[in-house]
């Protein structure tokens, strides 16, 4: 399975002050601004998401399609193919990707400790 780049999605109190905490660990804004409410911050390979008032908890995200630096990488897996594996092997979706459809979609999936996952294809 291909699930692409991915990101921890974090939910944050005040959006400022997260971006200045993980700028001065080194992270830079890849994507994002104040008044989307959102920074996506990257350092090296590593991303992190900064969301102010969009969701509870935070999530782990995976950009099928995507490299970590949000290109497009030629050979990947759909995410409505990953999400067919995945329900084949038993594993109970929280939200789905309509099936009839293609391109951009996601869906959803607890793990057992209660972790939200998003599977989230943007092309």
């Amino acid at each position: 399975m291909k699930l692409g780049a991915f990101s921890i999605s974090l939910n944050v109190k005040d959006l400022e002050i997260s971006k200045q905490f993980y700028e001065n660990l080194g992270f830079k804004v890849l994507a994002g601004g104040i008044f989307q409410n959102y920074f996506i911050m990257k350092n090296d390979n590593a991303l992190v998401g900064l969301f102010q008032g969009m969701f509870e908890g935070n999530i782990l995200t995976f950009n099928p399609g995507w490299d970590e630096n949000a290109n497009n990488i030629d050979e990947f897996d759909d995410v409505r193919k990953i999400q067919r594996q995945l329900t084949n092997k038993g594993i109970e979706l929280m939200s789905k990707a309509d099936e009839e459809t293609s391109g951009p979609a996601s869906f959803m999936v607890t793990d057992p400790d209660g972790n939200i996952l998003l599977v989230d294809q943007h092309r």
